[in-house]
């Protein structure tokens, strides 16, 4: 089912055709070398979460001193250690990714153990249902700004939303944050540059991108944010149960049952296509690894799913070294976002 109001319209937004988007290339800087060959290489991969760096630690030798007549002379030789560009990783991975005519797709990925991440794709995206995630995390922030606890209310409302992706409940919570108003004031907070809330209550059409998802997903599973411990822990924990028709998306790039998770589905009137959308964290051979798929343009809901799971497991496998054409098992579909 689509959210409230959205078979009447969405925002209008100029015609995107599908980018590659394999980041800057990594730059290095040599600085400094003795007779003997001093290097230090500082590397930055542009991924949209902030910089990777690798270098090769600083390391001095005594200057070389003249061996026989004085026209013999020690060589110089400065050696340096290439960054990785996990943009570059990413978008190779995706090209085993079978993206059907007409259908677009971005995705996000953050590896919690060295922080590094990589984006493919930059396009603004409708969020559907994933946008809840969002309405929770600001309701937890303004809850804490206030000195306070959820209600019994809201922690019903929120239960709702989450696990089962109850449209009611979501349009309650929208109507307490604020809104559009209130969400993209607790997305300031939270980092995200290039979310904006839907107009009135059409929340599913809030307008996101992959790189703002993975902002958000750092926010409820990372040390580093504006919620507190209490506030990501009971998020973490709604994300980690959810009904068992909606257990798909970035799920497929897990061990088992080791995710958390939220999708969003969300089929348009006007073009009888649909919006698919999977955001979470899944732990692969004791990796933790936070994802985020945004896709539109599908012919139906399961080629959809098909499409966001195989992201997904590509996206992953830039740091756990998974088989990116690997396919995911078939799942039971539902007709409600």
């Amino acid at each position: 089912m689509e959210s409230p109001g959205a078979r009447h319209g969405r925002r209008a937004r100029p015609p995107r055709s599908r980018p590659l988007l394999y980041g800057a290339l990594a730059t290095a800087v040599v600085l400094g070398a003795t007779a003997v060959g001093t290097a230090y290489v500082k590397a930055r991969a542009h991924s949209g979460m902030g910089a990777v760096s690798s270098a090769a630690a600083p390391s001095a030798s005594p200057s070389a001193t003249a061996a026989g007549s004085a026209g013999e002379e020690a060589s110089v030789e400065s050696v340096t250690r290439p960054a990785v560009d996990h943009d570059e990783l990413l978008a190779s991975a995706m090209k085993a990714v079978d993206v059907p005519d007409g259908a677009e797709v971005s995705v996000a990925v953050l590896d919690l153990e060295s922080g590094a991440s990589a984006t493919y794709g930059e396009d603004a995206f409708d969020t559907a249902s994933i946008v809840k995630v969002d309405i929770l995390a600001a309701l937890l922030l303004r809850a804490q700004d206030e000195g306070r606890q959820l209600t019994a209310a809201e922690k019903s409302y929120a239960t709702a939303m989450i696990e089962n992706s109850d449209n009611a409940s979501a349009s309650e919570l929208w109507r307490t944050i604020g809104e559009a108003e209130g969400l993209d004031a607790a997305n300031e907070r939270f980092g995200l540059t290039g979310t904006e809330g839907g107009d009135g209550m059409l929340w599913g059409l809030t307008q996101t991108t992959a790189a703002d998802q993975l902002r958000l997903l750092r926010q409820v599973f990372g040390d580093d944010s504006e919620l507190s411990e209490a506030s990501r822990t009971y998020l973490r924990g709604l994300m980690g149960q959810i009904a068992v028709d909606q257990r798909w998306g970035v799920s497929a790039a897990a061990d088992g049952s080791a995710w958390a998770l939220k999708n969003g589905w969300l089929p348009r009137t006007a073009t009888g296509l649909w919006d698919i959308n999977s955001v979470g964290r899944v732990t692969v051979g004791g990796r933790d690894c936070l994802v985020a798929v945004l896709s539109d343009g599908n012919a139906t809901q399961a080629k959809g799913i098909s499409l966001v799971e195989a992201a997904a497991v590509a996206a992953v496998s830039v740091f756990v070294g998974q088989d990116a054409s690997a396919s995911a098992p078939p799942v039971a579909v539902t007709a409600s976002s």
